[in-house]
């Protein structure tokens, strides 16, 4: 069976998924935009865990549970801060992707939700950086099975250019928005 990608606008602390990504700092401590929303929505108990797992180093990506969040897991990535892309940007962004999917196989989760990482505090451009989730994700979900369904959630501030740069690149791809 083919994975599904599925464009989707809310707030993706509402999604009763396997496992959503948070767009996390270093310290996995909780920060601002949809980290800390995450953590908000999601009680002490996974500020509690993340304590425990000594921070997490850019482009690489840690599971915790979903506590009280709908999501049953949230793996944690950090994103790179943009410095006009001549700093490797691209690449460590790829390696968030790469990362997140690699544990969502290794705990044999069926159903993953990404937010537009890199793209909110740490001002990733978003047309780039819906382009690298989207041919990242399609290119590994096209060489591993496991995964059944990934949700690109746009919401907040920039909702609707997220949603545009997704719905481009999906439509490059000729894959179907549901």
């Amino acid at each position: 069976m083919a994975t599904q990608l599925v464009l989707i606008r809310r707030s993706i602390t509402t999604l009763a998924v396997d496992v959503i990504v948070n767009a996390a700092n270093n310290t996995l401590l909780g920060g601002g935009g949809v980290d800390g929303v995450i953590h908000k929505a999601a009680g002490d108990g996974l500020l509690d865990e993340c304590r425990t797992l000594w921070g997490c180093e850019t482009g690489k990506a840690k599971i915790t549970g979903g506590y009280l969040l709908p999501a049953r897991h949230v793996i944690h990535t950090v994103g790179p801060r943009w410095q006009g892309g001549q700093k490797g940007e691209a690449e460590l962004l790829a390696s968030c992707y790469r990362s997140c999917l690699n544990l969502a196989l290794k705990h044999h989760l069926k159903t993953i939700a990404f937010p537009a990482v890199s793209c909110g505090v740490y001002c990733y451009p978003i047309p780039p950086a819906t382009k690298i989730a989207v041919t990242t994700t399609y290119d590994f979900v096209q060489q591993h099975q496991g995964i059944e369904i990934v949700y690109f959630v746009a919401f907040g501030n920039d909702a609707e250019v997220i949603h545009q740069a997704y719905t481009q690149e999906l439509q490059l791809l000729d894959l179907p928005m549901i």
